[in-house]
């Protein structure tokens, strides 16, 4: 059974760009276009991992954050932020709500692979993990 994971941006290039790197590693990709389609995804679907963008329209992506780390079945779901905004109080809000980590827009679609693959491998491994942020270098080191 290949891992699936929930790719969330009202921009088509934006999950085109995903589409095209995460399939590279094997993954099944499901989509939404808002926060309130991410939330009826992740319950029709059961993704292994999200990963949602802040600026959305219907739900923004932090309102479906905080939805999802708030109910008990989806608490454990791995969560990648992307961000457009280099504001450090929507980081601050992606982080307190729960996020796993946290990509600025434009971020390196390496990166992006890395970030997946490490979030999915601790998943198996291990119990919750601390918020990363891609703008904080410091902060990828292992």
């Amino acid at each position: 059974m290949a891992i699936k994971i929930l790719v969330a941006d009202d921009q088509l290039h934006m999950l085109r760009l995903m589409e095209r790197q995460l399939i590279k590693d094997g993954y099944r990709l499901v989509q939404a276009r808002d926060g309130q389609e991410v939330i009826e995804t992740v319950l029709r679907e059961t993704p292994h991992l999200v990963i949602l963008d802040v600026m959305m329209p219907k739900m923004d992506g932090l309102t479906a954050l905080r939805r999802l780390k708030k109910d008990k079945s989806t608490r454990g779901l791995p969560v990648i932020v992307l961000t457009a905004s280099a504001d450090e109080m929507t980081r601050q809000e992606a982080e307190f709500s729960g996020a796993d980590l946290i990509l600025t827009k434009p971020f390196s679609p390496t990166l992006l692979r890395q970030e997946v693959r490490r979030l999915l491998a601790a998943r198996t491994s291990a119990g919750p993990q601390s918020v990363r942020s891609a703008s904080n270098p410091c902060c990828l080191s292992p």
